[in-house]
C-alpha cells in the first residue's frame, strides 16, 4: 500500500469517526432532551386547591392527578391544611407528595404544647364517609403510584369516646404502589394492603384505631419497613380501652414471603395477626417486629407449610385477661420459628400452642409469666409439634407443659432459674441437656 493510499484511508476513517461522534451527540442530546420534556411536576394549587382547613380540595387534586395520567409524574402539595370531603384516586405512574422529607410524629400534640397536624406540614383532613367503613377508601393507589410526605387527620374523631367508623384510609392496588414518609394520625382503619403485587410501606407513623395494616391475596413479594403505630393522638381511657378490645395492628392473610423489617405496636388486642383466607395461608420474614402492652402479641390461626419466620422480636403481652404474649390456634398446620427474640409481661403466659403444625423457640428469653402466682407453665402445648432450644427461662416457675395431644418434643440445652419444672404428657419428647441455677 502506497503511502498517498495510506494517507487517504486515515482521512476517511477521520471523516468517519467525526461523523458517528457528530451523530452520537446529537442522538444524546436529543435523549436528553426528550427525558426532560416528559418530566412532568405540577402543583396542586394551580388546579384551584387551597389549604385553609375549610375548602373542600378533592376535586382540586383529582384534576391535579389526572392531568398527569397516562404519561405520570408528580404533584406537589405545598405547606397547608387541606379538607377532603370524598375519595381521591392516584393514577397509575403519579405520585402525590407533599413537603415532609422524613416522616413526622404528631405525638403529645394535644395536652404537651407540640405542633398539631394542622400546625406544620401538608395535613389531608378527612371527612368523608363518615360512619361507612365499607366505602371506598379515602386515597386508592394503582401501579407505580405513590404517596409521600403527607399527615392524613380524621378531624371528627373523639379523643376520649369510642371511635366513629371510616373506610380504609389508604388502598393499595396494582403493582409496585408505595407508601412512603407519611403520618396516619388517627384513622379507623390504616392501610388495605391487599390484591397488588410487591407493595412497599415505608417510614409510616400513627394510631390506627381498629385495624393497622391488612395484607391478603399477595401472589409476588411484598414489603413493610419502619412502621410505628403508637397511641401518639389519644391515650385517653374510653378510647384506649377500646383499641385495646378491638384492635389489631398488623393483619396477614394469603401473602407469599412478605418481607417485614422495623415494625412496631403498642396497645392493641392484636399485635401481629397471622392467618388465611380462601386464597391462600401466609409465610414471610419478620425481621426486629415489636408489639408492646397487648393482651396477645402474637396471633398464629394458621400458616403456610413454607414458614413464618421471626426474628430479633420483642414482644410484652399485660392486658386484659389471660394475656399471652404467642397463641398458635387449633387450625395451624404450618410452621412459625422464633429465633433470637424477647418475651417479657406481665403475662400469664409466654405461649399457648394448639393444632398440628410446628412451632419453635431458639435463642429466646424468657422474662416473666404466671403473673397471678397460680402455677401456669410459661409454653404450654395442646398440639402438634415443638422445639425448644438454646433458651433462658429467667422465673424461678413451671418452663412448659406438654399435653398428651402433643404429637412431637424436643426441648434441650436451655438454662431455667432454680429447678427444671416440666410436665411432660407427650410419648413422643426429647427432653435433655437443660440446666438449672445453683441457687435453686
Amino acid at each position: 500500500m502506497t503511502k498517498t493510499l495510506r494517507r487517504f484511508n486515515a482521512i476517511v476513517f477521520t471523516g468517519l469517526l467525526a461523523f458517528c461522534s457528530a451523530v452520537s451527540a446529537q442522538e444524546r442530546t436529543e435523549s436528553i432532551e426528550l427525558v426532560d420534556n416528559s418530566a412532568s411536576i405540577v402543583n396542586v394549587r394551580d388546579f384551584g386547591a387551597v389549604g385553609d382547613g375549610q375548602f373542600d380540595n378533592t376535586e382540586a387534586f383529582q384534576k391535579a392527578l389526572n392531568s398527569l395520567s397516562p404519561l405520570g409524574g408528580t404533584v406537589e402539595v405545598p405547606v397547608g391544611q387541606y379538607r377532603f370531603s370524598g375519595n381521591i384516586i392516584i393514577p397509575q405512574s403519579v405520585t402525590l407528595r407533599g413537603p415532609w422529607n422524613s416522616v413526622t410524629a404528631h405525638n403529645g400534640c394535644r395536652d404537651r404544647g407540640l405542633p398539631k397536624p394542622t400546625d406544620d406540614g401538608a395535613t389531608f383532613i378527612v371527612t368523608a364517609n363518615q360512619g361507612n367503613e365499607d366505602a371506598d377508601a379515602f386515597i386508592t393507589l394503582n401501579t407505580n403510584s405513590v404517596l409521600q410526605g403527607v399527615v392524613l387527620y380524621w378531624i371528627d374523631q373523639k379523643e376520649n369516646d369510642d371511635p366513629v367508623p371510616y373506610p380504609w384510609a389508604i388502598k393499595m392496588r396494582g403493582k409496585n404502589p408505595a407508601v412512603i414518609d407519611v403520618e396516619l394520625l388517627n384513622p379507623y382503619k390504616g392501610i388495605d394492603a391487599s390484591e397488588n403485587e410487591r407493595a412497599l410501606i415505608r417510614n409510616v407513623h400513627g394510631q390506627p384505631l381498629y385495624r393497622g395494616i391488612f395484607v391478603d391475596k399477595i401472589y409476588d413479594i411484598g414489603r413493610i419497613e419502619n412502621v410505628h403505630f403508637n397511641p401518639w393522638w389519644s391515650m385517653e381511657p374510653k378510647l384506649f380501652r377500646w383499641q385495646m378490645e378491638n384492635g389489631r395492628a398488623f393483619v396477614f392473610k394469603r401473602t407469599d414471603w412478605h418481607y417485614v423489617l422495623n415494625t412496631f405496636c403498642f396497645g392493641y388486642l392484636v399485635g401481629y395477626e397471622f392467618g388465611g383466607s380462601d386464597s391462600g395461608l401466609c409465610n414471610g420474614n419478620f425481621l426486629g417486629i415489636g408489639a408492646d402492652s397487648c393482651h396477645t402479641s402474637v396471633l398464629v390461626e394458621q400458616s403456610a407449610a413454607f414458614g413464618i419466620l421471626i426474628t430479633n422480636g420483642e414482644f410484652v403481652a399485660m392486658k386484659g385477661d389471660n394475656p399471652t404474649e404467642v397463641v398458635v390456634g387449633k387450625d395451624n398446620s404450618g410452621s412459625v420459628r422464633f429465633s433470637n427474640c424477647a418475651f417479657w409481661g406481665p403475662s400469664e403466659q409466654i405461649a399457648r400452642i394448639s393444632g398440628r403444625g410446628m412451632v419453635a423457640f431458639s435463642d429466646c428469653e424468657f422474662v416473666q409469666w404466671d403473673r397471678n402466682n397460680i402455677g401456669k407453665p410459661a409454653i404450654q402445648v395442646d398440639g402438634g409439634s415443638v422445639m425448644i432450644r438454646g433458651c433462658n427461662f429467667q422465673q424461678k416457675k413451671n418452663q412448659a407443659k406438654l399435653e398428651s395431644t402433643t404429637e412431637r418434643a424436643i426441648i434441650t440445652d436451655n438454662f431455667v432459674s432454680g429447678e427444671l419444672r416440666i410436665d411432660s404428657q407427650c410419648e413422643n419428647a426429647r427432653i435433655e441437656g437443660n440446666i438449672g441455677s445453683l441457687n435453686k
